[in-house]
């Protein structure tokens, strides 16, 4: 055999796609939105209730889709719950607004008085037996009404802690 023979022939190579083509794709593809973005042009000189129809139609789906909404399942809402309250039951303070489980419960020596209330002064936020911390236990001694609900404030006397025996209202949502 000589060195000829053993020779592998020459593979051919295929030529790569050239830029130019990619290039001519992409001309073409913006000249063909171009043509139909310009053909929805005309049909509103043409023919206006079907332009104005059919951007309706596409705002509505989107209206739609927004609102369906995700997989159907929806969180509930834990918020404060509206109980019932009796005179002379013991219940515990827990604020309705609060989600800081170190928050206070106001307590004021009128009812209504809390609508006004303003903590600018350090005495009105240091004092004693004003702020209770939620949990404390009270008991209920009277209800007054506001702003066109019934028993809105409830009269609470505090049953544990430093301030035991102080009476005082709340707000009736503040007490479960």
């Amino acid at each position: 055999m000589s060195n000829e023979e053993n020779v592998k022939p020459e593979e051919t190579i295929q030529p790569q796609p050239s830029e130019t083509n990619n290039e001519s794709a992409v001309d073409q593809l913006k000249s063909t939105a171009g043509n139909l973005f310009s053909s929805f042009l005309s049909l509103k000189e043409t023919n206006p209730k079907v332009f104005f129809g059919a951007i309706a139609g596409v705002a509505a789906l989107l209206v739609l889709m927004m609102s369906s909404g995700g997989n159907g399942s929806k969180p509930s809402l834990s918020g404060p719950k509206i109980i019932n309250l009796s005179v002379g039951q013991r219940y515990s303070l827990k604020s309705a607004n609060a989600y800081d489980p170190s928050a206070t419960v106001r307590l004021v020596s009128t009812p209504g008085a809390i609508a006004s209330y303003d903590d600018t002064e350090e005495a009105d936020r240091s004092g004693v037996c004003q702020h209770m911390p939620q949990g404390t236990q009270v008991s209920v001694l009277d209800f007054a009404d506001a702003f066109g609900k019934q028993n809105a404030y409830a009269k609470v006397k505090v049953e544990d802690g430093d301030c035991k025996g102080t009476e005082a209202w709340a707000l009736a949502i503040d007490i479960q």
